[in-house]
């Protein structure tokens, strides 16, 4: 990318896997045990996981499979993740991208539980924002647009005021359903046409305006 976009708005809403954290070592290593267990082929699973919470992973995954079984299946993998934190590490300019928002409003919105979003950001060496949406605040996974839709509420912002991060299919999807912009990051989100698209956070600088809206550099 080559040419700078700036948009403008009120609160940003950010992703964590693949968007501020590069966790695919773990998630990999996680998915693809999973997949032999059920006989499943790995790479295939890896097509549907990401962005996804666990339950309605399994759930595309095994469609016949009571979700009771999914939900106690996915406990378990929160679990299996959040002991392994190897080759967890931040995304390129995701530190100094935070950093920046620092008194501005923002938010994690995850499907990743409380536990397991402490664990890796903490391994990333990146600081939690104070504003978070985890898989337990939700009813519904992304691609379901609930959890950035409560991370607006939270803020006191509308929907279409805010700018979500993403790097996945669901997440894009699910910040689309919200009626709200997306910058996708990585190389994942190029495959579902994000509004705007970046390799990663050092393309990405933010300032507050005189009206308290913020705008976004990027590329």
């Amino acid at each position: 990318m080559t040419a700078t976009t700036v948009l403008t708005a009120r609160a940003l809403l950010l992703d964590m896997d693949g968007t501020l954290v590069n966790s695919d070592a773990v998630v990999e290593r996680c998915w693809r045990r999973w997949a032999d267990r059920h006989g499943l082929d790995g790479d295939e699973v890896m097509k549907v996981v990401h962005g996804r919470q666990g339950f309605a992973s399994m759930a595309v995954l095994l469609p016949n499979r009571p979700m009771e079984q999914n939900h106690a299946d996915n406990a378990r993998m929160l679990a299996e993740e959040t002991a392994d934190m190897d080759g967890v590490v931040a995304v390129p300019g995701a530190a100094e991208f935070l950093a920046s928002l620092t008194g501005l409003p923002h938010a994690l919105v995850t499907s990743a539980d409380v536990a397991l979003s402490t664990a890796r950001m903490a391994a990333a060496g990146l600081e939690l924002p104070d504003v978070r949406v985890t898989a337990e605040s939700v009813g519904a996974s992304k691609p379901d647009p609930e959890g950035f839709l409560k991370g607006a509420a939270e803020l006191g912002i509308a929907p279409e005021d805010c700018v979500v991060f993403e790097d996945s299919g669901a997440g894009i999807s699910a910040g689309r359903a919200a009626g709200m912009r997306v910058v996708g990051v990585g190389p994942r989100a190029a495959f579902h046409r994000p509004d705007v698209l970046v390799d990663d956070l050092t393309r990405v600088r933010v300032e507050q305006t005189d009206d308290a809206s913020l705008r976004l550099h990027i590329g």
